[in-house]
This record gives C-alpha cells, sequence and structure tokens, in this order.
C-alpha cells in the first residue's frame, strides 16, 4: 500500500512557510472535526494561518440563496487554499449544491479520493485495498440543467466536453506516472450514451497511447461498480466522470471500511479544496462523537499540495499509530480490537500525543518520496468541419397514436423539408413503430433536407439554417406546439447526432 501526493508546481513551498488558508467550518459535526483537525495541524507546527469563511446552511437560511457571502467569495480568492468541512444544503426552495457551485466556479477539475484499507483496526473484507480515484468534477449531468418540457416530461442534459474529458484524463495518467501507480481504468457508459460517454472513451484511449508504460483498460461502469465492491485490489487509479466518480468513490469508501476515514482533493489550475467526502451527519451533530479522520486525512492532501510533505508525513504516521494503539471513535470501534472508545477530541488528543511516532503494523506514510509534478497543458482546438444537415422538433401532443401526428406533419408542406422519423423517449414508433411501444406527450420528430436519401443507410444532404426558420414558423402556423429544437450536425462529415432506437 503506497500513499500519494499532490503536488504542483505553483503549490511548492518550504515546510515553514506561514500559509493562510480559507477555514469553512460547515454545519452538523463540520465545527467539531475542523477544531480537531486544525489542532493537530498546528500541534504539528503545519504553520496553517485559518482564515474564516462562512458558507453553508446558515448563509442559506439568512436569505443568501448561492449559501456563501460575496467577503467568502474574496477570501478564497486571495488565499487559493481552502479547507472545508461538511456543509448542509437545506432541502427544497430550489437551494443549489454549493458543493457543486465551489467546484464549477472556481474550476476544480480534477476530484482524486485516496482509498486505503486500515485493516485490523478498521474493520473491512478488502485489506489489501489501495485505490485512487479520478473523478471529473465540472460537468456531465452536475452542470444542473433541467426543464420540464411537457405535464408528462423533464428533462437533464448531459453536458460533456473534450476540453473537461483531456484534463481528467491526462491528469488520472499524470497521477499515475508521478506517484508510481501502475494502471489506470476508464469507466463509462458508451454502449448506450454512444456521444457523451463515447467521447470520454475515446479521448482516454487517445492519451493512453502517450503513456506506454502505463497499464490502461476501459470497463461499463455497470459491471466495473460490482467489480470494483467485490474485487478493489484489482483496481489502481480509476478515471471517469462526474456522476459515476460520485458513486464509485462512496462505494470505494465504504468496503475500505468507512467514508468518514476519506478525505479529497479538488485540484484547479489556480485554486484547491480539500474536503472529507461524507456528510454534516446534522444527527450526532454536538455529540461529540464524530470521527475527524476524514477531515484530517483532507487537510494531510493539503500539506502535501502546498509542499509540506514532511509535516503531512509526520500527522499521517501519528494517525496511523493512534488507530494501531486501539484509540478508536465509535464508528469504526470493535469491542474485540479497540482499547478504548474515544471523543472526538480525545481522539485528536492521541494524535497529538503520537506526533513523531510511526506505526509498526500499518504502512508509513510516504509523501515527501513523491517524484514529480503534474502539469496539465492549455487546451488546443483542433478546427473541423461542421455542417447543418437536419433538425429534432420537439413537439407536446397529447394523442398517443404516432400514424395521427406522424401522417399530419409527413403531409405538411414545408419549405424543401421533409419528416424522417418520429420516436418517444427515444424509441423510433413512426414510421413502422410497434403499437405496444408506450407513447407520452413528447415527440421527436427529425426533419431533413427533403431530396435525402433515407432508405437503407441515410446520406445527408446539408441544409441552410434558414430552411429550418421556415420549418419552425410552418408548424407554429399549423398548431403544433414546439417546445425544443436540436439542430443536426455533420463534424468533418461524420455524423454527430444519435439514432433514434430502432431507427
Amino acid at each position: 500500500m503506497e500513499n500519494t501526493q499532490i503536488k504542483q508546481k505553483s503549490r511548492k513551498r518550504n515546510e515553514n512557510d506561514i500559509v493562510k488558508v480559507a477555514v469553512a467550518y460547515g454545519d452538523g459535526i463540520g465545527p467539531e472535526i475542523m477544531d480537531a483537525t486544525l489542532r493537530i495541524l498546528d500541534a504539528a507546527g503545519a504553520n496553517i494561518k485559518p482564515e474564516r469563511i462562512d458558507i453553508g446552511e446558515k448563509v442559506y437560511l439568512s436569505g443568501n440563496s448561492a449559501g456563501i457571502e460575496k467577503s467568502a467569495w474574496e477570501t478564497i480568492n486571495q488565499n487559493k487554499i481552502i479547507l472545508k468541512a461538511p456543509i448542509t444544503t437545506p432541502q427544497g426552495k430550489g437551494y443549489k449544491s454549493l458543493n457543486v457551485t465551489l467546484r464549477k466556479s472556481l474550476g476544480l477539475f480534477a476530484n482524486v479520493r485516496p482509498v486505503s484499507a486500515y485493516a485490523p483496526y478498521v474493520e473491512t473484507n478488502f485489506p489489501e485495498m489501495d485505490v485512487v480515484i479520478v473523478r471529473e468534477n465540472e460537468e456531465d449531468l452536475y452542470a444542473g440543467i433541467e426543464h420540464q418540457q411537457t405535464q408528462d416530461v423533464v428533462q437533464c442534459l448531459k453536458l460533456i466536453t473534450r476540453p473537461g474529458c483531456e484534463k481528467i484524463v491526462r491528469y488520472a495518467f499524470e497521477y499515475a506516472k508521478a506517484y508510481g501507480r501502475k494502471k489506470v481504468t476508464c469507466m463509462v457508459k458508451d454502449n448506450i450514451m454512444k456521444l457523451t460517454d463515447g467521447l470520454f472513451h475515446n479521448v482516454f484511449k487517445e492519451i493512453a497511447l502517450e503513456y506506454p508504460e502505463i497499464e490502461s483498460n476501459s470497463e461499463i461502469i455497470d459491471i466495473a461498480s460490482a467489480r470494483l465492491a467485490a474485487h478493489p485490489e484489482r483496481y489502481d487509479v480509476v478515471v471517469t466522470s462526474n456522476l459515476y466518480g460520485d458513486i464509485i468513490s462512496d462505494i470505494a469508501a465504504e468496503i475500505a471500511g468507512s467514508v468518514g476515514m476519506c478525505g479529497s482533493a479538488n485540484i484547479g489550475s489556480n485554486v484547491a479544496m480539500f474536503e472529507a467526502i461524507h456528510g454534516s451527519a446534522p444527527d450526532i451533530a454536538g455529540q461529540k462523537i464524530a470521527n475527524p479522520s476524514g477531515l484530517l486525512n483532507a487537510a494531510i492532501l493539503m500539506l502535501s499540495h502546498l509542499g509540506k510533505t514532511e509535516i503531512a508525513d509526520t500527522i499521517k504516521n501519528a494517525w496511523l499509530k493512534t488507530l494501531e494503539d486501539g484509540y478508536h471513535t465509535a464508528d469504526v470501534y470493535q469491542a474485540n480490537l479497540s482499547k478504548e472508545k474515544v471523543s472526538t477530541s480525545k481522539f485528536a488528543d492521541m494524535v497529538i500525543k503520537n506526533l513523531g511516532e510511526k506505526p509498526t503494523k500499518l504502512p508509513l506514510s510516504k509523501l515527501s518520496s513523491g517524484k514529480g509534478e503534474i502539469v496539465i497543458p492549455e487546451y488546443v482546438r483542433k478546427e473541423e468541419k461542421q455542417e447543418l444537415v437536419g433538425v429534432d422538433v420537439f413537439i407536446n401532443w397529447k394523442g398517443n397514436n404516432p400514424k395521427i401526428i406522424g401522417d399530419a406533419l409527413s403531409s405538411l408542406d414545408s419549405f424543401k423539408m421533409k419528416l424522417k422519423m418520429i420516436t418517444n423517449r427515444g424509441v423510433k414508433v413512426y414510421p413502422n413503430g410497434l403499437p405496444e411501444t408506450y407513447c407520452t406527450d413528447h415527440w421527436r420528430c427529425r426533419f431533413v433536407d427533403a431530396e435525402c436519401k433515407t432508405e437503407g443507410q441515410t446520406v445527408y444532404n446539408v441544409i441552410e439554417f434558414e430552411k429550418v426558420i421556415a420549418l419552425l414558423s410552418k408548424l407554429h402556423s399549423e398548431g403544433f406546439e414546439v417546445i425544443k429544437t436540436e439542430n443536426l450536425y455533420e463534424f468533418d462529415g461524420k455524423r454527430a447526432f444519435s439514432l433514434g432506437q430502432g431507427e
């Protein structure tokens, strides 16, 4: 098992440098575990100067729907480093997740979660587990772009970009290279989402060729999640998109023994944020029993990122020694193994007492032996020829017989455009749909050039946008309710839109 270090050129500092850090105490158990963590950092001589920022539930409930004040943004922009305890987003009333806001607004594109087993001191079935999850942090479904389009249908847009894919995939390989990791696994679902997940997978294969010394492979996310849960020792570094990464990060942390043990790093070009991966646990807030280990491990990643690797090793080794000594908080306490069930504060006291000590059974922390730095190059866009070849028009229609709407649209006298097909919930229902297919009030109607050959494999003709405008005008005049359109493009002659199921 190997500890890992996150380090960038812009963050190299001497061990004794005083570093100002924006510190968010969070909600629920946040203040308790933050106090414990900062006491340990101070005792270890980390020379961290906390500058408190108020974010989270109290800010939301004060009437600020963003959950963060302007003054907090100013402190973050000055310090460039955030240590954050878990926060609570109030349910309902349209509150947006502040965690997502911070990651996206600050360009924190890489979420890095090292997950190791600490058996037998933390109970697990996988004592050899040592996995690093590298999760894309800015896009995918977490863009949060949702609409209700009809009475029956709501939509969420999944946005995957080439720049985002290139940054996160390259980060995963650079991480593996810098820290002696042997393998990078890509997890996607491109057998279904051929364009979005297909782009992520294609970028992975392209970039993997630049790292022949590192083994690479790809797996479909559903079976990969099952395999990770059953055989985590088979994985080394995993790179994936935002939603999948969120799910498998928690799977990995849970099977390692406890979500409460893991810290994470959110890395951007100019700012970095470090946090525990667990929530604010309001049900145990104030009981003084919370485990500060997740936030402490996040702080250790922060020290490593800042170049304070020797102090990071000192704290990590003291923490490992405390686990070995059997001083455990309630969440990992084992009656047949633990020496004492301790409070949050007492656990911090024991870590402080062990500063300078080293574990004898668990592997030593060796962050200071990390090699290399991770540098992600600027994205360079390649020019491609983009041509309009059709349009998908989404229509709100309360009928349930596809032939009625299909025949009406097929006979529409529109300027040099014709109906190619209609789908309902992605399945082709016209022409030649199956009567068993259930239809709702949301119809995707694909129009192409009137002279386009649609028998067999379609060969699309380039059209002018004015034809689309004329089509939409005609649909409106005929009483059809158009709720959305999507232009259909080819890039360098390659179709850049999905076919309907059964098309």
